[in-house]
């Protein structure tokens, strides 16, 4: 059962980094859009700015939010802990409270 596990983890993991990567790039995309944007100028370059935000980064947001909760899945069911510290608790000296 253990393994199964493991398989699935890996395999989400894969579709959590392709994921991210693509909305980072669309991301990116969107800056090269406002670029684009900005260069031209006029109605034109409203249409354009008014696409992006109203087509485009919603869907950016809603896949990334989903990624972000497979990313956390995939962490679940391999047992990671990333957001703990690994430090030990050092003793106290005499002269501590």
């Amino acid at each position: 059962m253990r393994e199964i596990i493991k398989k699935i983890a890996n395999f989400l993991r894969v579709v959590f980094g392709y994921g991210i990567m693509l909305c980072l790039f669309a991301g990116g995309l969107t800056f090269l859009g406002y670029l684009a944007a900005l260069i031209i100028g006029g109605d034109t370059a409203t249409n354009i700015c008014v696409f992006i935000y109203k087509t485009i980064i919603p869907i950016i947001i809603k896949a990334s939010t989903i990624l972000v909760l497979l990313g956390l899945v995939t962490m679940y069911l391999s047992g990671e802990k990333a957001l703990t510290s690994n430090k030990k608790k050092a003793a106290k000296h005499e002269g501590e409270l």
